[in-house]
């Protein structure tokens, strides 16, 4: 069986490959995560309130659109709407539970993608499809449906174009018609270029649910290869993962994930050409907290040695052992090896082993060198072409130096 071409609009996303989801809502004023409406049994009429002191007086697109560069992310999918209801952008009068009648006083999904512009990144909507606050989502269900289309073709027609369309909520009801041939199809209609992509939970990862889906998703769990051998299109896929154990704010969540974790998770993705969408919980105020921040740029920091290396490449047909893997990329083969140990006197270095032969199968290419990206440095290795068995001297990190992954170039002769 064959492998569908990809549609232009799925490689461009797969090209993006890494990008960070915002998390912002009404729950951000409480700092206890975004499902605290619904986990905490508040009564609508009470958690409502929470919009008369909603002001996001520090939400500014073109900050968090520059953090993103500045972190290598390409693209930023925003929760326009969440389950409680709320939206962040003017509903043009279909509900008055928005940014605009909030003293913030102003669509804040508009600022976030004049921001995105300004900055060269990919603005991306998340959008519920559970909604805790419509009555109708209970009692009148087609009804709601009806409200949550004209929700979404506000977004496909008054922001111009945008990278995609990230639904999630389905899961709430399985049994139901969502109705996803009219709400697709308006998104098709309006933003014939955009991703569409619906999360299928922590029970589904990796399922496809309609035809008319682009990526699956996978969220807080590392993707599996996709198996597109013999499928009607090509499909894509993304992993959406917390730095924490909470999408939005959580004030006394103080379980963040360290550079070295995150910088793994992306290489896992890539490893099988899959996204990494890395959400961040805003305070209050709007402002990315200052760990977050200072963590993504780290990251940032250590894919700007790669250059276009994590965003162009492909998962190589030469295979690596455990976590290590390759990637092809104009015409070389790219080796991204884990956990290295440190060069250094014994006093000083706590673990010394790590180093030494790394095996690869399906290297059938007659390779002329191979050398680390980081420093040059050329690296022995033995080879069969004919059973396409490589094995490398991995050698370990100069003393001050640790890149968690480290890569390695080959060269074909």
């Amino acid at each position: 069986m064959t492998v569908p071409k990809p549609e232009p609009r799925v490689e461009r996303f797969e090209r993006l490959a890494y990008g960070m989801f915002i998390h912002y809502g009404l729950y951000s004023q409480l700092g206890k995560g975004e499902w605290i409406m619904h986990l905490a049994d508040m009564p609508k009429a009470q958690y409502a309130k929470l919009k008369d002191t909603f002001r996001a007086e520090e939400f500014d697109g073109r900050k968090i659109a520059r953090l993103a560069r500045e972190a290598g992310m390409r693209y930023i999918t925003i929760t326009t709407r969440h389950h409680d209801g709320f939206s962040l952008y003017d509903t043009c009068g279909l509900s008055e539970y928005d940014a605009v009648h909030s003293p913030a006083k102003r669509d804040l999904i508009a600022d976030f993608v004049h921001g995105c512009r300004q900055e060269g990144i990919l603005p991306f909507f998340y959008h519920t499809t559970l909604d805790w606050y419509q009555d109708s989502f209970q009692e009148d269900f087609p009804g709601y449906l009806e409200y949550l289309r004209r929700s979404v073709e506000l977004l496909c027609t008054n922001y111009g174009p945008i990278g995609g369309l990230w639904f999630d909520g389905n899961w709430s009801r399985p049994d139901a018609d969502w109705e996803l041939d009219k709400l697709y199809g308006l998104i098709r209609k309006h933003q014939p270029e955009a991703m569409i992509i619906n999360n299928t939970g922590l029970e589904a990862r990796g399922q496809v649910i309609h035809q008319e889906i682009d990526s699956v998703t996978f969220e807080q769990g590392r993707p599996l290869p996709m198996a597109r051998e013999g499928m009607p299109k090509y499909i894509a896929a993304e992993m959406c993962q917390t730095m924490n154990q909470h999408w939005g704010l959580g004030k006394q969540d103080f379980a963040y994930m360290s550079p070295k974790e995150l910088i793994e998770n992306l290489c896992a993705c890539r490893k099988v050409g899959a996204n990494y969408l890395l959400n961040v919980g805003p305070l209050a105020s709007g402002e990315i907290p200052n760990y977050e921040a200072a963590t993504l740029r780290r990251v940032g920091e250590w894919i700007k040695l790669h250059g276009d290396l994590l965003y162009e490449g492909k998962p190589s047909s030469v295979k690596g052992a455990d976590d290590d893997f390759a990637l092809d990329y104009r015409g070389k083969t790219y080796l991204f090896i884990h956990d290295l140990s440190i060069q250094g006197d014994k006093n000083v270095v706590r673990m010394r082993s790590g180093a030494g032969p790394r095996s690869f199968s399906g290297a059938t290419g007659s390779i002329d060198k191979v050398q680390w990206l980081d420093n040059d440095e050329h690296l022995s290795f033995a080879q069969d072409v004919d059973s396409g068995l490589l094995v490398i001297d991995a050698t370990g990190y100069p003393y001050g130096t640790n890149l968690v992954v480290r890569v390695a170039e080959i060269s074909y002769g």
